[in-house]
């Protein structure tokens, strides 16, 4: 006898219920069929993969064995066909697959995409990486990316797309410990923290070079460390152990300020990729007004942010690059 998933929800249900009898009710079938369908999956397996004791059936080391493996394959069938029923039930639906890096632009951006398009299904994948996102959209996995580019290294996109500007120069502001000397100043300088450690992700595209490179033409060599989880960042940048560069729309966690540098030699390049086959002018058009709105929006709140562009005199709609038409990637 080969096996196949009706014998492995078998197994599951003997294992969940603790008992044949109670298996059986579950599965629907009566006790001396189940009772015969396990022994066959025994002799298919080549032991006993559950032991009878007053309390009820208990699964064997072997069957413990066989559970761990049964139970992802079951799950993943059950996805499987959730996900294609869910299809199915939504193929009469506009669908709308967007891409975007870390940002606290996203939730509201979504939220106003909603409100705008209810009948569209609206799906969101986040990546860190710029590269990987601008990938999906060439492959037509995704129908348009919100991505930022490290000042220094321009991002290759893909033929057949295109870009618009959001934010042609995003400064990024410094995280360090509100413990550290340079806390208490509004603005901190690189040679105020030259000797601190300084971290970056290393899954981020460019973004260990772009700090080198800005470092180098400031004459300096700090020590950078790449580390991979966020939670542990913030961590080692609240004890004062490490700083690191963030977006200035960041809030700030426990313990720790956001500062911006003074000359603001980090910077990105906000940008929206889409192809022109899916997303036409007019839909492109709305997507990118609701993404500057909840840029806007986020960017008022944050008392840092505001702060930098008082001190430049800038008006917050300054921050957005102006309407533009798409450039040809």
């Amino acid at each position: 006898m080969e096996l196949d998933v009706r014998h492995l929800r078998v197994l599951c249900a003997i294992a969940d219920t603790g008992s044949v009898r109670k298996a059986a009710r579950r599965l629907g079938m009566t006790q001396p069929s189940l009772t015969t369908q396990l022994h066959r999956i025994e002799r298919t397996v080549g032991g006993r993969l559950f032991t009878r004791e007053r309390t009820g059936s208990r699964p064997t080391a072997l069957g413990h064995s066989v559970l761990s493996r049964a139970r992802p394959v079951i799950t993943g069938l059950d996805a499987l066909v959730a996900a294609a029923r869910a299809e199915a039930a939504g193929a009469g639906r506009r669908r709308l697959r967007i891409g975007s890096v870390g940002s606290r632009a996203v939730p509201a951006w979504l939220r106003r995409i909603h409100d705008r398009l209810p009948d569209t299904d609206t799906t969101i994948h986040i990546d860190i990486s710029a590269i990987a996102l601008l990938h999906l959209v060439a492959a037509e996995q995704l129908d348009i990316a919100f991505v930022h580019e490290s000042e220094g290294f321009p991002l290759h996109a893909p033929a057949g797309t295109e870009r618009r500007v959001l934010v042609a120069r995003e400064p990024q502001f410094v995280a360090l410990a509100e413990t550290h000397p340079a806390a208490g100043r509004p603005v901190v300088s690189l040679a105020d923290l030259a000797h601190d450690t300084w971290m970056v992700d290393p899954t981020a595209d460019h973004e260990y070079a772009a700090l080198r490179r800005v470092f180098a033409g400031a004459g300096l060599d700090p020590r950078v460390v790449q580390v991979r989880d966020n939670a542990t960042a913030a961590e080692l940048v609240a004890s004062g152990e490490a700083v690191r560069p963030c977006q200035p729309t960041s809030p700030p966690g426990p313990g720790t300020v956001l500062r911006p540098v003074r000359g603001d030699p980090l910077a990105v390049r906000l940008l929206l990729t889409w192809r022109p086959d899916t997303v036409p002018g007019p839909a492109l058009d709305g997507l990118w007004t609701d993404l500057r709105h909840a840029y806007l929006d986020l960017a008022a709140a944050n008392p840092a942010y505001r702060a930098w562009l008082h001190r430049r005199g800038r008006p917050l709609h300054a921050l957005l690059a102006a309407a533009e038409p798409p450039a040809p990637a």
